[in-house]
This record gives structure tokens, sequence and C-alpha cells, in this order.
């Protein structure tokens, strides 16, 4: 393939934003040898929100209490309650996989954290839409540990000023995300941690965040696009996180208009690194973003050995550093960043990240 030069590519990118659809403008950064960027989209700001599955949904919970001022809800797979682990392994591993969290605990830990500004003030979280969704089945995360995440919510509901809370635990699977067919058995369970279930989690949980579908979603018919993590790096540091995120777009959404997002955070073993692009093509979430016109953010997790994460899960017992669940977490800041240059920035203008 020819080379574009480079100040042709920038002179494209600088114009992309009114002339040239964001797959498009993608494709020439690619071609111009540089790993190419997120595109901005015009974002809906009142419809953006996270979703997660284990150590993912872990993580969609911190970051949406970190940023419930900007986003709109939470859907939780096989997860548990924010604040669990309090910074130990130990803790994550037991407690928080098989044990019994103590919620009314946790949600006063919460207040806390809000009363001091480390994550959002509680009235962001008013009007927000939380799924919680276990199997019966998954011996990996207790239904305790995802009761105590639905209960955490619940307890703050009357200092929001009110939370829509949908705890879902009567289906039979394992510890996998629910498909309609996608993945191995739903209820052994394995790599990729997409369940053929015959139950559409993703669908479920789109229709509870943005509202029930005014049609079908036979197949996707958007892009998935691969874009440039390590250029969003919050102040060059590391956060952990592999080369390459994805972005999935909607026709609409790649030709400008306006589109809600929600950010998928994978679970542990789940990154592309582990099982290819087998989670953010088979999860079912893009086929539903059409119908929803969601783009969605596919951040991705590498492994390491220093810190301790061999399984490339999300932080959600500090192994990126003590203030790893609150607005100045290196993976959150990350996410600010990366949300920041999509056009949904997760920080206004007049807010400080303490």
């Amino acid at each position: 393939m020819a080379r574009v030069p480079r100040e042709v590519s920038q002179r494209a990118a600088q114009a992309a934003r009114v002339f040239i659809p964001a797959a498009l403008l993608l494709a020439l950064a690619a071609c111009a040898g540089d790993p190419p960027p997120l595109p901005e989209l015009a974002v809906d700001s009142s419809r953006v929100a996270v979703a997660g599955l284990s150590s993912g949904a872990y993580m969609a919970t911190q970051t949406h209490l970190a940023w419930s001022d900007r986003l709109r809800g939470a859907a939780l797979v096989a997860g548990g309650p924010y604040g669990c682990a309090g910074g130990s392994l130990d803790v994550a591993l037991a407690l928080c996989m098989t044990g019994q969290p103590d919620a009314m605990r946790l949600a006063g830990r919460v207040r806390e954290r809000a009363a001091s500004g480390a994550i959002a003030p509680l009235p962001g979280l008013a009007g927000d839409r939380v799924y919680v969704l276990h199997g019966k089945s998954d011996a990996t995360v207790s239904a305790a540990v995802s009761d105590a995440g639905a209960d955490v919510y619940r307890a703050l509901s009357d200092d929001a000023g009110g939370i829509d809370v949908r705890n879902s635990r009567e289906r039979d699977f394992g510890h996998v995300l629910p498909t309609a067919g996608e993945g191995v058995d739903c209820i052994a369970g394995g790599s990729p941690y997409l369940g053929a279930c015959g139950f559409d989690a993703a669908g479920e949980a789109m229709a509870f965040l943005f509202g029930d579908p005014t049609s079908a979603a036979p197949a996707a018919a958007g892009a998935l696009l691969s874009f440039n993590q390590q250029g969003l790096l919050p102040e060059g540091e590391d956060a952990l996180l592999a080369d390459r995120g994805f972005l999935y777009l909607p026709p609409a959404c790649g030709k400008g208009e306006p589109c809600g997002v929600l950010v998928v955070f994978h679970g542990c073993r789940q990154n592309a690194d582990a099982v290819g692009e087998a989670f953010v093509r088979g999860a079912g979430f893009n086929r539903w973003a059409d119908v929803h016109r969601v783009a969605v953010l596919y951040p991705q997790t590498r492994s390491s050995y220093l810190p301790l994460n061999p399984k490339a899960c999300w932080d959600w017992w500090g192994y990126s550093g003590p203030d790893y669940d609150t607005r100045r977490g290196v993976q959150q800041r990350w996410l600010a960043a990366a949300m920041a240059a999509l056009g949904a920035p997760l920080q206004g203008p007049a807010a400080a990240v303490k």
C-alpha cells in the first residue's frame, strides 16, 4: 500500500470533523503509518453509560460512581460492589468473589468518597439505571457478591434522589456473558467467556439503559475499528493497557449523526490478546448499538507480572495504585481522556479531578 505523507494525514485529520466520516478518518491514519486515534463523534451526552463482565463489572461500577455526573447508568454482569477489595488482592479473591460483602458499610464508603470529591457527588446518580445480572450456575462469583453490588446502589438511592436498580438472577448460566447463540457451553463456560445461552444479555442491558428498541437487530452493519490506546495516557503514565482498543461505530454514528456511547469492559482473560476479537465482535452489543444509535468503546487491558495481573483483569483491587477506584486512578484518567477524544468528556470544564 502506498504511504500517505504525514502532513497529508494531519491535514485530513483537521478537516475530518466536518467533511470526512469517522471510519474513513481512521483508515487514512492507518494508511499514513500512524496508530489511528479515536474519532470525535457527535455525542448525545444524555445517553452515555458503562457495562462490564466480572472484573469488567467491578470496573464499570467504579467508573459509574466516579463519573455519575456524566453517565446515565451501568450494566453489571457477575460483578460486585464498589470498594469491596479495599486495595487488597487477598480480599478481592476471597470476600469479593465468593463471600458476603457488607453492602451498608460499602455504601458508607461511597458517601465518604463522594463527600471528599474522590468520586462524583451522589446527586449525579439521580435517575440513573443500574442493571445487575447473575447466573444461577456461576461458580466464580457468588450470588451474594452480586446482590451486594445491587444493594449498595439501593442504599444510596435516597441520597442520590432515586436510582432505578434491576437485579436479575433468575436465569441459569455460568460465569459467562450470555448470548443468543455465540460462544461456549452456557453452564460450563470457559474462554472466550461468552455463553450460548439462548438469552441476549447485551440486548436486554441496552434496552434497560437506553430504552426499548424500535426495531430488531439481525446483524451489526457498522464498522469495528481499532485505535491507539497509548496516545491517551494521562501525563505519559502507564495505565497498564494494551496498545490498541476497539470502537464499534454504527452507520449513523459514522456519518456524524448524534449518538450515545456505551463503554464495555471485558473480563479477566477476555482481552483481545487472549481471545482475539471474539468478545468485541460476538458479545452482542454491536448489533443493538445500530438500533439504539450508540457507539461502543471496548478498551483493552494487558497482562503483567509486575504489577501482578497475569490474567489482564481491570484494576479493582489496586495493582495500578492506591487511587485505582477514584477519579485519580490512572485507568480512570485514561478513560476520561478517551471519552474526551470521542466528544463525551467525563469531566466538565469547571470540575477538578481531586
